[in-house]
């Protein structure tokens, strides 16, 4: 399965939704809503912001791996 970089982020605040391609080398656990600016972090229990906000894992989960 080939991995995807980008996923699609939205906000649980105001509902915005953006396109963002995820580090492969990195989590991400801080994203700022361009709209509201709200800082978004990872759910408990997840590892990154796209794992809870995205509409596709980061590359590691997709992996199988565990993440950072």
């Amino acid at each position: 399965m080939k991995i995807q970089l980008k996923s699609e982020i939205t906000c649980p605040s105001c509902g915005h939704k953006k396109m963002e391609e995820m580090p492969t080398n990195a989590c991400q656990f801080f994203y700022e809503c361009e709209n509201c600016k709200t800082v978004l972090k990872p759910k408990e229990g997840d590892c990154c912001v796209y794992c809870s906000y995205g509409t596709v894992p980061c590359p590691p989960i997709q992996n199988n791996k565990s993440c950072c």
